[in-house]
């Protein structure tokens, strides 16, 4: 099997998840059963806070901590639950994305970067 560098792995994961915009993000959250993922490291969340209704997972603990139709799963998730992840700026939350697409999960979004969500003026939430 060919050894992959970071480059390689954030263009397969950009590949096939799609990056949406924040626009295309928060039409979805009105419209759907959604869960959104911080994938960033509790040092992050805590100083800066996250997305309004998020869930805290760091990235290295996706695949611990959800399983499609699991009852260890956070908040009741499903196959076909919405997940939108997130991280600081995409990066991160694209390769968590493909994770949890490997995993099972079928409808996994990159919505980005938190700066970027504060950018557009989206909510946020003081950490747990």
């Amino acid at each position: 099997m060919p050894i992959k560098n970071l480059d390689m792995l954030l263009q397969e994961a950009n590949k096939k998840i799609k990056r949406l915009t924040f626009d295309e993000t928060n039409e979805i959250i009105l419209n759907n059963h959604t869960v959104i993922i911080d994938v960033r490291e509790e040092s992050e969340v805590y100083n800066l806070g996250l997305i309004k209704n998020a869930i805290h997972i760091p990235r290295g603990l996706i695949e611990f901590k959800l399983a499609p139709n699991s009852q260890n799963n956070p908040v009741a998730i499903t196959d076909d639950t919405i997940l939108l992840v997130y991280c600081a700026g995409g990066y991160r939350s694209a390769l968590a994305a493909l994770t949890l697409q490997s995993l099972g999960f079928n409808k996994v979004y990159n919505i980005g970067g938190f700066k970027e969500w504060l950018e557009n003026g989206g909510e946020i939430q003081a950490s747990p």
